[in-house]
């Protein structure tokens, strides 16, 4: 069985590969430290510290596994090699503007791993980048969302790790 891969551009790449480092080197034995002092106090069985200590360890290494499974799967797309690609695909940044109100939006399509809508990243997954895949600029597209459908216009088409997006 071959072993799936993750799709990741470099910058969400570099930044999982800093979380887990920062987990492994810092969070970690932060944690075994808070859970060995709170062993030192007695009784387990009524120590809510030393409960807390180990639900909170068992968080820090479920992320580190995941984080580790992710890395080790990791294919890195270079945005940079794309160039003048024109149609929407994982990692293009997508300008849209709102049919309705004429409000402008930007996103870069990324994988769930790196999703993060604070930082104008939307998953591969979203309707939003759904609905862009496989478009060009100048493609109007329809989205149906929560807050109902809104018709909107892919304006550009951008391949550049990083982007400034705001």
């Amino acid at each position: 069985m071959a072993i799936e891969r993750v799709l990741l551009t470099k910058t969400g790449y570099k930044r999982l590969s800093e979380e887990l480092t920062h987990f492994r080197g810092t969070v970690r034995p932060e944690v075994v430290q808070e859970l060995q002092e709170a062993r030192a106090h007695g009784d387990l069985s009524e120590n809510a510290e030393y409960h807390a200590a180990k639900e909170k360890l068992g968080f820090v290494d479920g992320r580190i596994g995941l984080l580790e499974d992710v890395v080790s799967r990791a294919d890195v797309l270079d945005l940079d090699a794309k160039g003048e690609e024109t149609v929407v695909r994982f990692g293009a940044t997508v300008t849209l503007v709102d049919m309705e109100d004429d409000s402008e939006a930007r996103y870069q399509i990324v994988g769930d791993m790196e999703a993060d809508i604070d930082q104008l990243r939307i998953s591969t997954s979203s309707p939003v980048a759904r609905a862009c895949m496989g478009k060009e600029a100048g493609d109007f597209i329809e989205v149906k969302l929560p807050a109902g459908v809104r018709d909107l216009e892919i304006t550009s088409v951008l391949y550049q790790e990083d982007p400034k997006l705001t």
